[in-house]
């Protein structure tokens, strides 16, 4: 027997939120760190660079390498993807066109996320309690709210930002999960779209390299299928029918791993783990979702085994496995936000006034706090008034030249005059919206990120890029031509190809190169056997924010060779 639902919702709080606005602050939240930086150290840097590898035909399409070194990440699917765009968009720079596809991972995501919790809010365990004398929430208008306010939550995320916005396997990874989501999600209201939906996601987080989550996810989805009770024999046939297709997918997605040798073992010793960095980034990076997740769990106990709760739960909990199990903690996390946004927003409902109260003031004191001192150290850097942050970004980031870009600037004024109107608006007493609590913690995660992309950019590339590191070394060359280098991370050796278009080499026991590029807490192996005599040095590169990342420039002795 079914326990009643905690959800009391009249037809009065399920408004839609506007499709046009909506759209709108999608591609706010998208398209700022996908257009007009350079790639960032370190994994997004180092995965551009297997992504020109492939492009060039400089290694094999199914072991990529870079400089003879294989990707940190055992994946194959994220770098095709960038280098057939690098192809297919060969008159674009090649970093902003192996950004396109990874653009439209992200914006899969948040589509995938919405039908998602859509279809999950239309199961019958998940609709609001009757009301004696009518008035509920109708199914489909309550879905559709909740829907929006489970892509708001997603949106609001803190740790959604960054890894959401690199060319890594991480937001390929996000991005098919979120697609398998969505398949188990809306399976038993439709057919072909979600198998077609899980087949496709269970294969691409296979290929993006996390074959074991997807046989995790798969299976679990199988087994979700057959919990829920069918209404009569025809449908419980067809559900036996769709778990064992999940269960076939399942199976084929191991073996393709297996073929491919994508499977690695990741989970250290027990005595080498340290817990409380990990009990810190489930609170920070799933913030607001995290918390309100755990408030379903607990409000709807009694419902753990509905759809609605017991597949994002699944979902969630497999991230959250992941993440403390293996070394890759956050990129792990970042897989299990769909599934947390979904159980979060199954929380409003249950929500007492004081508690989205405070919801609302944390969030409204946090972010604009954050976006006031974004605009602050802007107008430091370019005006000197005040003095204080311009004199501490020029000690953080020595050497830096702040620019103006009126787009740039149009855009975060843009942003910030939204910011304003919404927080007016969420301050009108008659908004009765049940997304209501999630508009502010969602719009304030955009605002930031906005400023952050567009008045901060130039610093933050300057920081987090190695554009400086290389244009030191190239402007240290009297000439430039063949480099070898000698204990450079994948990193760096890709800027050096791409931003210093130089032909770089490993480096030989025997000199074959006019210059040689070494990190300068390098020595060389006692197995290199590299004589240090034939090199005299010509420069040392600092990096302007990190001393870790200085690197050092011989020039060969002799060029004879």
């Amino acid at each position: 027997m079914n326990q009643p639902t905690p959800a009391i919702v009249a037809q009065s709080a399920v408004r839609r939120l506007p499709r046009l606005a909506l759209l709108l602050f999608c591609a706010a939240y998208v398209v700022p760190g996908f257009v007009g930086r350079d790639p960032w150290k370190n994994a997004d840097v180092a995965a551009f660079g297997y992504m020109l590898e492939l492009a060039a035909g400089r290694t094999d399409w199914l072991a990529p390498t870079l400089l003879g070194q294989p990707p940190e990440f055992d994946a194959l699917l994220p770098y095709w993807l960038g280098a057939w765009a690098i192809r297919l968009f060969s008159w674009l720079p090649a970093d902003f066109a192996a950004r396109l596809p990874f653009a439209a991972l992200l914006a899969l995501t948040l589509a995938a996320t919405w039908y998602a919790v859509y279809f999950l809010a239309r199961t019958p365990r998940a609709q609001p309690v009757p009301f004696a004398f009518g008035g509920e929430a109708q199914p489909k208008d309550y879905a559709r709210a909740i829907a929006d306010g489970g892509l708001l939550a997603l949106i609001a995320c803190l740790g959604l930002a960054q890894l959401s916005h690199e060319t890594t396997p991480a937001l390929a990874q996000l991005g098919f999960s979120a697609l398998a989501f969505f398949g188990a999600a809306a399976l038993p209201y439709r057919t072909a779209t979600p198998l077609l939906a899980i087949v496709l996601g269970l294969a691409g987080l296979a290929l993006s390299g996390a074959p074991s989550t997807a046989v995790l996810l798969g299976a679990g989805s199988a087994l979700f299928t057959l919990m829920d009770p069918p209404d009569d024999e025809r449908q419980r046939r067809r559900r036996w029918l769709w778990a064992g297709l999940l269960v076939a997918s399942t199976l084929a997605t191991a073996w393709l791993a297996g073929a491919l040798d994508l499977w690695r073992w990741r989970i250290p010793a027990a005595d080498n783990r340290d817990w409380h960095p990990a009990a810190r980034l489930l609170l920070w990076f799933t913030w607001p979702a995290g918390p309100l997740a755990a408030w379903t769990v607990w409000r709807w106990r009694r419902q753990l085994t509905a759809r609605h709760v017991a597949l994002p739960l699944w979902f969630a909990l497999v991230a959250i496995g992941s993440t403390l199990l293996t070394h890759s903690s956050d990129r792990s996390l970042l897989l299990g936000l769909p599934a947390l946004a979904t159980l979060a927003v199954f929380a409003l409902p249950t929500l007492r006034r004081s508690v989205a109260a405070l919801i609302d003031w944390f969030t409204l004191l946090f972010f604009t706090g954050c976006a006031v001192v974004i605009w602050v150290v802007w107008i430091s850097l370019h005006t000197g008034v005040p003095a204080k942050p311009a004199a501490n970004v020029a000690r953080l980031a020595s050497g830096f030249e702040p620019t103006f870009s009126l787009l740039a600037f149009i855009a975060a004024l843009a942003g910030t005059l939204a910011w304003g109107w919404l927080v007016r608006w969420r301050a009108g007493r008659h908004r009765a919206a049940l997304w209501k609590s999630l508009v502010l913690p969602a719009g304030g995660a955009a605002l930031c990120w906005l400023l952050l992309m567009t008045l901060w950019l130039p610093v933050l590339d300057y920081a987090r890029s190695y554009t400086a590191v290389v244009r030191g070394v190239t402007q240290a060359m009297d000439h430039r031509g063949c480099t070898e280098v000698y204990g450079l991370n994948r990193g760096q050796v890709a800027a050096l190809r791409y931003h210093g278009k130089l032909d770089v080499r490993p480096a030989a026991t025997q000199p074959q190169c006019a210059w040689l590029i070494m990190g300068s807490d390098d020595q060389p192996a006692a197995g290199m056997a590299l004589d240090m005599k034939q090199w005299r040095l010509a420069a040392t590169v600092r990096r302007p924010t990190d001393p870790k990342d200085n690197v050092l420039l011989y020039e060969r002795q002799s060029r004879g060779g």
